[in-house]
């Protein structure tokens, strides 16, 4: 479901304040605001899904107001339909506790998709069509080791139900109960949008037997992003080296497909498979006190995939996008971006930074 991709319609802004009895404490209200809301609607059109429509509110504020160095909590939800009769539901929770020396999670996803793969090894090779209705759940949470570390442990059920076009593939109903070990390494100056410094992460998903998976298997995830400042603080380069690597059997839909974060300009879903590894460069343009350009370019390849020709291919994809900072008190940018790949294309609508 996270190839949902929008276009930004509008931006409506409620700013509920929480003020103090005192009549000359104007500035106060402001610095001492709660929560900050914003809800936004979405007209978009893609390639896969068709036009979609939707709407995510969502809120910034402190879980403890006296906890200066924690980061801003974030909450929300969104719902989106396409035209293509795909639809979801979701709600998502970040929240840092303690003077971040917690960070936790909570996220909620329901819908189904309809979409398509490449198949090759039949007479007529072509994409065909699936529908994938989906639910999934996940809770975790990481605490600070020492210094800058912080190792976490996480929870994610899922159940998916896929229908092939043609009968193509049997139809499947399946479910997945992982659990995610993660070690995290963080030294960046902000978590919305960092300006310098590195993040380092490494995920271990374990989907064993003896907790109900039909399929057992393991996959790995690491991912290492610094964040370097350019003219004078105003702009950022951001780099990034990503990698996914499932080991045993990966159901099909737990396949890692290029397209995303990692990386744009790739919307049909066809390339796709076991692991996925990519680098990428980005640079953050900020003009104005709200508004911002990005400039992007990386390159992608897979392993394991259904059709062995398109393993360890080069997939390069680059474009440009605009953003937006909706919040008057924490930056945190929503936007629009457009790429293109290797025989593809894709647009795609942000919720803070591609990473």
């Amino acid at each position: 479901m996270r190839h949902f991709l929008l276009l930004l319609f509008s931006i409506a802004f409620i700013s509920p304040s929480f003020g103090q009895k005192n009549t000359d404490s104007v500035a106060k209200k402001a610095k001492e605001k709660k929560i900050e809301l914003r809800v936004m609607p979405y007209l978009s059109y893609n390639r896969n899904l068709d036009f979609m429509f939707g709407a995510i509110p969502m809120m910034m504020y402190k879980v403890n107001e006296v906890d200066t160095i924690s980061p801003k909590s974030l909450s929300g939800m969104s719902t989106i339909y396409t035209t293509n009769k795909s639809y979801a539901l979701a709600f998502f929770n970040k929240w840092y506790l303690n003077e971040d020396k917690w960070r936790l999670k909570f996220f909620f996803f329901t819908g189904n998709q309809n979409s398509q793969f490449y198949v090759d090894d039949i007479d007529q090779p072509d994409f065909y069509d699936y529908g994938t209705k989906t639910t999934v759940m996940s809770v975790g949470g990481q605490r600070k080791i020492v210094g800058k570390f912080y190792g976490g442990l996480s929870y994610t059920y899922a159940h998916y139900n896929t229908v092939y076009e043609d009968d193509i593939s049997p139809s499947s109903i399946s479910h997945s109960n992982a659990v995610v070990f993660n070690l995290l390494y963080d030294t960046r100056d902000a978590v919305y949008y960092p300006t310098t410094g590195y993040k380092i992460r490494m995920d271990w998903s374990t989907y064993p037997k003896f907790l109900d998976n039909e399929l057992a298997s393991n996959r790995i995830s690491f991912q290492a992003n610094k964040y370097f400042p350019n003219r004078e603080g105003k702009d950022v380069i951001a780099a990034r080296f990503y990698g996914k690597f499932g080991l045993g059997n990966v159901a099909f839909e737990q396949q890692s497909t290029i397209g995303g974060t990692d990386i744009r300009g790739y919307s049909e879903g066809k390339y796709r498979g076991s692991g996925l590894m990519d680098i990428q460069g980005e640079y953050r343009y900020n003009f104005g006190k709200k508004m911002g350009m990005v400039g992007f370019f990386g390159i992608a390849t897979i392993y394991g995939s259904d059709t062995p020709s398109f393993d360890w291919k080069m997939y390069p994809g680059g474009g440009v996008g605009y953003r937006y900072n909706p919040f008057k008190k924490s930056k945190f940018n929503v936007g629009l971006d457009g790429a293109v790949g290797k025989g593809d294309w894709g647009v795609y609508f942000r919720i803070g930074e591609a990473f």
